[in-house]
C-alpha cells in the first residue's frame, strides 16, 4: 500500500486547472498531505465555486493564467520547480465543446503542447501525470470496456481535443522523455466524475441541484445512458498513485491508465437518480428527449486492469456509497455553506480510512 503523506509531504506539486472540479479536489487533499501546492488556472469556472468555498487561495500558491500562452506558463516551471505535475486545465464539457470548438482544440492541444514543452526546457527531475479522458477511445459503443491499447478518435469537438492531445503527448514522450530523461510522464485517463463542490454546466448532479435550490424538477435528456458512476476522489487516487509509481518504476514512464469503477458501478441515469433520492428526497427530475443534433455517447466502459496490476489500484466505492458521498455533501453545504471546507476534509479522511481499512 502507498504512504500518501509520506511521499508528498513538502513536496512541490504543480496542478494546472487546480480551481475546476477536480483540480480543487486535489490541491485541498494533497495541501492535507503537507505538500507544497501550485496552482495555476484561468479563474475558477463555476459560481458558487468549491475552489472559493474552500478558500483554498489562501493556503496554496494560486496563480491566474492561460496555459495556452507559452510564455507565462513556462515561467512557472523555471521558478518553482515542481516535484511532481498534474496537468488538468481543459475545456471539458462535451456540449461547450460544440458551441466553442476553437477554445475547446486550442486549450486541450496547444496547453498541453505548452506545459509538455515547458516540463521539457525545466531540466529537473519531476514525474508528470496528464489527465485526459475516457473520451479519448474511437467509441465504437462496445460493451466490454476500453483497453489502452485500444484505438483513439472522437466524433465531437471535445472527444477529438482530447484524443488530438494524447498524439501530442506520445510523440513528446518518444522524442524527449525516453530512458535518459529526468522526467517520468504517464497519462490518466477517467470518466465523468461526480461527488460535492461540483457546479458545472449541463451536468447531471450540479443540474439537480441547481433545479432544487430552485424548487423545480430536473429535465433529464437521456435516461437511459449508461454511465461509468464514479466518484471524485476514486480517479483522484488514481491519480496520486501513478505519481507515487512513476517515482519508483521508470517503466511506467510513457504508459496510459484507465481509472474507471468497479462494473456494478456502470448504471443508466435514472438508477443513479433514483440512488440520489434515497438520500434526498427533495432530488425530482421529468425526462425530456434530447432532439439536438449533438453527438453523446450511450455507452462507455473503462477497464481499468492495468492500473492494478501495475500500481495496485481499484476502486473500493459501491454505486450506492458513490450516491450517498455525493448527496450528502450538497445537503450539508446548503445547511451552511461556510463549511464547504471542513465537509470536504472530512469525505477526504474518511475515503483515507476505508482505504486504510481495505487494504489490510
Amino acid at each position: 500500500m502507498y504512504n500518501f503523506k509520506n511521499f508528498f509531504l513538502n513536496k512541490r506539486v504543480l496542478i494546472t486547472g487546480h480551481t475546476g472540479f477536480k483540480g480543487s479536489w486535489l490541491s485541498l487533499w494533497l495541501y492535507l498531505l503537507g505538500a507544497k501546492v501550485i496552482g495555476v488556472s484561468i479563474s475558477s469556472p463555476t459560481n458558487p465555486s468549491h475552489f472559493d468555498k474552500l478558500k483554498l487561495k489562501n493556503k496554496i500558491t494560486d496563480i491566474r493564467l492561460d496555459i495556452k500562452n507559452f510564455k507565462k506558463i513556462n515561467s512557472v516551471f523555471k521558478k518553482y520547480k515542481p516535484d511532481i505535475f498534474f496537468h488538468l486545465a481543459a475545456q471539458s464539457l462535451v456540449k461547450k465543446s460544440y458551441k466553442e470548438p476553437v477554445l475547446t482544440f486550442s486549450t486541450n492541444t496547444i496547453g498541453t503542447l505548452n506545459v509538455l514543452e515547458s516540463l521539457k526546457k525545466m531540466n529537473k527531475k519531476c514525474n508528470a501525470v496528464i489527465i485526459t479522458s475516457d473520451k479519448s477511445y474511437k467509441n465504437l459503443e462496445i460493451k466490454r470496456g476500453y483497453r489502452e491499447d485500444d484505438l483513439l478518435g472522437g466524433k465531437d469537438p471535445y472527444s477529438a481535443s482530447k484524443a488530438s492531445a494524447e498524439l501530442i503527448i506520445q510523440s513528446y514522450v518518444d522524442s524527449y522523455f525516453k530512458k535518459n530523461s529526468k522526467n517520468n510522464i504517464a497519462v490518466a485517463r477517467a470518466g465523468n466524475v461526480v461527488g460535492g463542490g461540483d457546479w458545472s454546466e449541463d451536468r447531471l448532479i450540479p443540474d439537480c441541484i441547481k433545479a432544487w435550490t430552485k424548487n423545480k424538477k430536473v429535465l433529464i435528456r437521456n435516461p437511459n445512458s449508461t454511465r461509468p458512476w464514479q466518484h471524485v476522489l476514486e480517479a483522484l487516487r488514481g491519480y496520486l498513485i501513478l505519481a507515487i509509481g512513476l517515482s519508483k518504476n521508470k517503466k511506467l514512464s510513457g504508459e496510459p491508465f484507465n481509472f474507471g469503477p468497479k462494473i456494478s458501478q456502470d448504471k443508466k441515469v435514472v438508477s443513479f437518480l433514483k440512488e440520489m433520492q434515497k438520500n434526498w428526497k427533495k432530488i425530482k427530475w421529468k425526462m425530456k428527449k434530447d432532439k439536438s443534433i449533438e453527438y453523446e455517447s450511450k455507452l462507455l466502459k473503462l477497464n481499468s486492469a492495468k492500473a492494478k496490476k501495475y500500481i495496485n489500484w481499484d476502486p473500493i466505492l459501491q454505486f450506492d456509497e458513490t450516491a450517498k458521498m455525493t448527496v450528502s455533501w450538497y445537503k450539508d453545504y446548503y445547511k451552511n455553506p461556510s463549511k464547504a471546507f471542513i465537509l470536504s476534509k472530512k469525505q477526504i479522511l474518511k475515503y483515507s480510512k476505508k482505504i486504510e481499512i481495505l487494504k489490510k
